[in-house]
């Protein structure tokens, strides 16, 4: 039997026609000739070709109004759209918004399902006007940080206007003597490629993370700025990918499927659904829903220079002494111009002040290929301000640099020095910021006993077991703290004898008989101060909350002996240090970034950063957006993934530092070298 002949589907487009296509095509089991005539902004042509082809066709699309304006096809009002579909009433003629709506909110939930946390906070830039409605409504479920050319879906008009049927009257009446305007002057007003919306738009776009337009309002507002930006659109051919690829987008969101050889708009897809139904009038969604399934049709998640993906963060920081004024300006002027007085009044101040950015962090690459860029966010209280201030005061100073960091787009924030140990140590903040939370201390203590394995080992003067546990004695000190609690646990399983030190005697008793449970290879002791046993110690961990009180007597320390100083303020003094050069003090904590780090300076090498912060990074690297660490208790299982993650996206051990900077190799030679020389003079002491 011959072939039965295919049903014709036409596209009559007001976009240009340099896109037409007349292809045979197969779907839903129904075999089509599809064609697409572009008019090039003519609607008087796209009336008649609907006439025309209404005789020969079983059902119409009509497209491309939004389009040939933004190209500078057309220049008339949006509204002749409905003149050319009302050009016939012999076939079903669409535009395509029912499935368009459906496809739209479809792709953004797909997304952000398959990549949990990816719109969250994102800055986006929203082209175009009304055809953008429903991936707009969706992406306000994720993030408030949307600017638009349209000025309607600036302020959601559409869908109040939906939920409000009398003030929906009441605009239609307010706006009926624009509407009476000239069609040309009401696109200098409201046209996306106008001066007017480009204005708008045109700031935001340049710092945006996304971009909602077809190609054709991108063409209209220009290729520039789009490289690591992902573009939700939709109907993008192969020749558009390629030229999206060469100005360096990350991904593109299509919300329209492509089933075929040639690409389709949604409308084509829906005039061929039309078709499928016998032309019964409008589509139901149990229509909708069924065609898609059957047809197999799903959003296409494209990446046009290979995959990869850019998460964002932000890290509050605070000043740890008057000295961190010397580097910000105008304070820095102003500190080396006053006397000490006035800097004690500048210092209560600045406890005062709102929020501002320190510095933009860029250029952090995991070998995985993802990206990460970030804010350093200042709040201006000292430890000194912070302590006399009640928790409440550094919660509020916390969540406006929240609300700061969810204005930048960041997906998660980490709490620096003492912004996390004030309080409940993140807990409050964590309820009610506008992003997740994390103090970073499961790295933090993760990185504290790296760096004490690493200096003990180039020391060399403790012996390790095969499977790399100190043959020694170890302390603890602050180990009722949330990370000396971490600290304590891990040292447990890799040292002999371990000393757990705070003047919190219930918490102490707790704490040891928490780790004798788990049966740990150290012996476990506790005691109060740590004055009567540091000369027998061979690594020392300090992680109190002193802020900067006398924790131990550094001269009663055994020659050659490792402390790892985590607490932030320090608990040793650099006075103290320089007393002892046959003692190696590191300030631990600090992890090389992976990738080419553009940050300004912390008081730290280049692309280093404390772990408490590298644990923000690590998370975001991840696409982790969640609250991870908090409160006063440390995770176990927490602590193991968050190294076995900083390992996977390039982390790594910086170099030992102490109080006078990076630990050379003849540094470390030298302290060995003394210790020796001291535990020598020890043993001829007591002969």
């Amino acid at each position: 039997m011959p072939r039965a002949k295919p049903e014709v589907i036409v596209n009559v487009s007001l976009a240009g026609s340099d896109r037409d296509y007349d292809e045979r095509v197969t779907f839903l089991h129904h075999d089509f000739r599809i064609v697409r005539v572009g008019t090039d902004g003519d609607v008087a042509a796209a009336e008649e070709l609907v006439r025309k082809w209404a005789d020969r066709a079983v059902a119409i699309a009509v497209t491309g109004i939004r389009e040939a304006r933004a190209a500078g096809l057309y220049d008339g009002e949006l509204e002749a759209i409905d003149q050319v579909k009302r050009a016939t009433t012999a076939v079903p003629v669409t535009d395509g918004h029912e499935l368009r709506d459906v496809l739209q909110e479809w792709a953004i939930r797909h997304v952000q399902t398959e990549m949990p946390g990816f719109f969250n906070n994102a800055r986006t830039v929203v082209l175009g006007g009304l055809n953008h409605d429903r991936t707009t409504r969706i992406l306000r479920e994720y993030t408030s940080n949307l600017e638009f050319a349209d000025p309607l879906l600036r302020y959601d008009l559409p869908a109040k206007l939906d939920s409000m049927p009398v003030l929906g009257l009441a605009a239609n009446a307010g706006l009926w003597p624009i509407r009476k305007l000239p069609g040309s002057v009401k696109s200098v007003i409201n046209a996306p490629g106008s001066r007017l919306s480009h204005a708008k738009a045109r700031k935001a776009a340049r710092d945006c993370d996304i971009v909602v337009a077809t190609y054709d309002e991108l063409i209209g507002f220009g290729l520039e700025d789009l490289a690591g930006k992902t573009l939700v659109t939709s109907a993008v051919s192969d020749e558009r990918l390629a030229e999206l690829a060469s100005r360096g987008v990350d991904m593109v969101l299509d919300a329209t499927p492509q089933p075929f050889h040639v690409t389709v708009v949604a409308a084509m897809l829906e005039a061929m659904m039309h078709a499928v139904a016998s032309g019964s009038g409008s589509l139901t969604n149990d229509d909708l829903l069924d065609m898609i399934i059957d047809a197999g049709l799903e959003p296409r998640v494209l990446y046009p220079n290979g995959p990869r993906r850019k998460s964002r963060f932000a890290f509050v920081i605070h000043p740890l002494s008057q000295k961190f004024f010397e580097s910000v300006e105008p304070l820095g002027t102003i500190a080396r111009v006053s006397p000490p007085m006035m800097m004690d009044v500048v210092e209560k101040a600045l406890a005062y002040a709102p929020p501002f950015i320190y510095s933009h962090v860029t250029g952090i690459r995991s070998p995985t290929g993802a990206e990460a860029e970030g804010w350093l966010i200042t709040v201006g209280g000292t430890p000194k301000e912070l302590m006399a201030h009640s928790p409440e005061f550094t919660y509020g100073r916390l969540l406006a640099a929240a609300e700061t960091a969810q204005k930048l787009g960041a997906q998660v924030m980490g709490l620096g020095a003492f912004t996390k140990v004030v309080g409940d140590a993140g807990v409050t903040v964590a309820k009610k910021a506008p992003l997740p939370i994390t103090t970073g201390n499961s790295y933090s203590a993760s990185g504290a006993l790296w760096a004490a394995h690493e200096a003990l080992v180039q020391l060399g003067l403790v012996e390790f077991s095969d499977s790399g546990r100190i043959k020694g004695k170890a302390m603890v000190v602050g180990a009722t703290g949330a990370i000396g609690s971490v600290c304590a646990k891990l040292l447990a399983l890799s040292s002999d004898d371990l000393w757990l030190v705070s003047p919190e005697s219930a918490k102490l008793l707790a704490l040891k008989h928490d780790i004798e449970r788990s049966k740990p290879r150290a012996k476990i002791h506790i005691a109060a101060t740590p004055n009567g046993h540091l000369g027998d110690m061979d690594l020392i961990v300090t992680a109190t909350s002193g802020a900067g009180k006398r924790v131990l007597d550094i001269m009663e320390v055994k020659p050659g002996c490792v402390i790892t100083d985590v607490a932030r303020p320090l608990d040793l003094s650099a006075e103290d240090v320089a007393r002892r050069p046959d003692v190696l003090v590191i300030e631990s904590g600090e992890i090389e970034l992976p990738g080419d780090v553009k940050m300004r300076d912390i008081g730290l090498p280049k692309g280093v950063a404390y772990a408490c912060m590298a644990e923000t990074v690590v998370l975001a690297l991840e696409g982790r957006y969640e609250t991870f660490t908090v409160g006063r208790n440390i995770e176990w299982e927490k602590v193991k993934e968050i190294y076995k993650l900083g390992l996977k996206h390039g982390m790594k051990l910086a170099t030992i530092s102490g109080a006078n900077g990076v630990f050379s190799p003849e540094d470390i030679t030298m302290t060995r070298e003394l210790a020796l020389e001291r535990r020598a003079q020890a043993v001829q002491g007591h002969g």
